[in-house]
């Protein structure tokens, strides 16, 4: 009987060694992609309000950031990611103040009025063009401008979401920040 006792009781442990060490699971949990912090540090860099007055990128750290990247004239492609963006923040209900809006302007074109109050509350900084190609890693094909970056409140980028996310992967999109902010206690 004590056996018969100890056998229900390890069972749960024996049955998750068993599935961990033999039988992995191959399905990613994810949508986003992870990226290594060690070989992508976010750099120190110079960036600006739109205004002219230094404003860093470390000021947001102990906040996540969603991270876009893009000229002054903002395309189509531009806009769809800044509403994705703000609809992304205001998904995440309550958990939305922890979270940080930044796009990074490549370039010193002017931006449209309208964008910029139609998008208020995204922090629009100027940042040099190739600085900030060389620490965002890209898909094959495609640039930093065509991905939406999370940063996470210790100031490491951490996972980068694939090129124009229609309406369902926006929901996938969704689903990962809200795991991140449901598993961290930070920021």
């Amino acid at each position: 009987m004590l056996w018969l006792v100890l056998l229900v009781c390890a069972s749960p442990m024996i049955a998750s060694y068993f599935t961990y060490y033999v039988i992995k699971p191959e399905k990613r949990n994810n949508y986003g992609t992870l990226i290594d912090q060690r070989a992508h540090p976010v750099p120190a860099m110079a960036t600006t309000t739109l205004d002219g007055r230094p404003q860093a990128l470390e000021q947001f750290k102990g906040k996540w950031v969603m991270l876009m990247v893009g000229p002054g004239a903002c395309p189509d492609s531009c806009r769809k990611q800044l509403f994705a963006l703000r609809q992304l923040r205001l998904m995440q209900g309550k958990e939305a103040d922890r979270i940080e809006r930044v796009w990074l302007i490549t370039d010193r074109e002017p931006l449209d009025t309208l964008i910029i109050r139609e998008y208020d509350g995204t922090h629009m900084l100027r940042a040099d063009g190739a600085t900030v190609a060389s620490w965002l890693p890209a898909d094959t094909g495609t640039t930093p401008a065509d991905h939406i970056y999370l940063i996470d409140p210790l100031g490491h980028l951490m996972m980068r979401f694939p090129k124009d996310p229609q309406l369902q992967e926006v929901r996938k999109v969704y689903k990962d920040i809200n795991k991140l902010l449901k598993a961290s206690a930070v920021g």
